[in-house]
């Protein structure tokens, strides 16, 4: 059976959730680095890692390593690579995106450039052909990372990337992206059955990640992914995986989660996401202000991303919101809330210490998630609470 060598990158802060998820997949860890994770899989572990990692923006196959201080090293190292064994006859293999670090080799385009040439010249001579190698047939799109001289080259086997899941097709001025909404809702304990509120959901990411993640719904469940077109592995391992991920879905379970948000648009695009997603039915959104939330549930989680303050003239008024919502939650005696912000004061504002933060980027911005959780609802009572 064929072994590969995967890397999966993910925002800084996300590594322990994507750890979790690629264990839990069967898969060896080999590294855990800042912001990806290197492991090891068997033949259907390329379409498993796309179909079913949530926290990951994408799963690259790890091709070489090697150290590289000039160009010239950077080329012949790169022409070295049995190059046939990854790209058949005829495939398109652009050198999509070059990143350099700490390297001597900083000219990315330059970078870029090289690889490019000595691929061409390692296929040229593995299939037997002089000048131009001809690109007409699926894509390999070519990755190259150079950390203190230390060259990775790998292929892209996801295409557009993970965090796109294919149901938002609106969102609102400030969404979260779903990989890190999704690692958000892992972060808490909250399960299917316990009653979750977003009481500011935009375009409703969080809910439909929350909802997805506990009918064990596959995030590339409605989706294709770039390797799917490749020659170089069998359609029907493809095929095995996506029916085994229809499968896994625990279209049994009943329960009901909640968003509001204070513009009735937003609803709507939440509305219409869910529906795309599929998780429509697990998911109440309705017009509603969340400085003014309550419930009559006595145990209960809030996951939200409120508004940062980014811009100087917005911060005022997120002071004010912050100090509102922290009146709101703690009349919630029972309930657990997290929230996600860049704002630098938001405890002081807020009114209350975390237990518990978390540094997290939200793409280049740091954020913290700040946690507070609640006790935990008596053993006996309803699984309802």
């Amino acid at each position: 059976m064929k072994k590969y060598t995967l890397i999966s990158p993910c925002f800084f802060g996300m590594e322990k959730m994507l750890a979790r998820e690629i264990k839990e997949l069967g898969f060896e860890i080999i590294k855990t680095e800042d912001g990806r994770i290197t492991y090891r899989t068997d033949e259907d572990g390329i379409a498993k890692a796309n179909m079913w990692l949530r926290c990951a923006e994408r799963v690259n196959l790890k091709v070489a390593e090697f150290e590289a201080r000039t160009f010239d090293e950077l080329f012949e190292n790169t022409k070295r690579i049995n190059w046939a064994k990854y790209i058949p006859f005829g495939a398109q293999f652009p050198v999509s995106r070059a990143s350099s670090i700490k390297s001597k080799l900083y000219s990315t385009p330059d970078v870029q450039s090289i690889v490019k040439k000595a691929i061409a010249e390692s296929l040229k001579k593995n299939y037997l052909e002089s000048g131009m190698i001809r690109e007409d047939k699926e894509k390999y799109p070519i990755y190259v990372f150079i950390h203190k001289d230390k060259v990775t080259i790998s292929i892209d086997t996801t295409g557009t990337p993970l965090y796109k899941r294919g149901y938002k097709e609106k969102a609102n001025k400030a969404p979260i992206r779903e990989t890190l909404a999704a690692g958000l809702v892992y972060l808490t304990p909250w399960k299917p059955g316990r009653t979750l509120v977003d009481p500011m959901c935009g375009s409703g990411t969080i809910l439909i990640e929350a909802a997805m993640i506990g009918l064990n719904m596959a995030p590339g469940l409605n989706r294709e992914f770039i390797s799917e077109k490749w020659r170089t592995i069998d359609k029907k391992i493809w095929w095995d995986v996506r029916r085994d991920a229809f499968d896994q879905i625990r279209d049994d379970l009943e329960f009901k989660i909640y968003g509001y948000d204070i513009d009735p648009e937003c609803v709507e695009i939440a509305r219409e996401n869910a529906e795309i997603a599929g998780v429509e039915d697990y998911i109440e959104f309705n017009v509603g202000d969340a400085t003014t939330f309550s419930s009559d549930e006595e145990y209960g989680f809030i996951i939200t991303n409120p508004p940062y303050g980014e811009r100087l003239e917005d911060q005022e008024t997120v002071k004010l919101l912050y100090k509102e919502l922290g009146y709101a939650f703690r009349k919630l005696k029972n309930w657990s809330y997290y929230l996600i912000t860049s704002f630098e004061e938001f405890e002081y504002e807020f009114g209350q210490k975390a237990i518990k933060k978390r540094k997290l980027y939200n793409g280049m911005l740091k954020t913290y998630f700040y946690q507070y959780p609640g006790p935990k609802p008596p053993k006996n009572r309803d699984e309802n609470n």
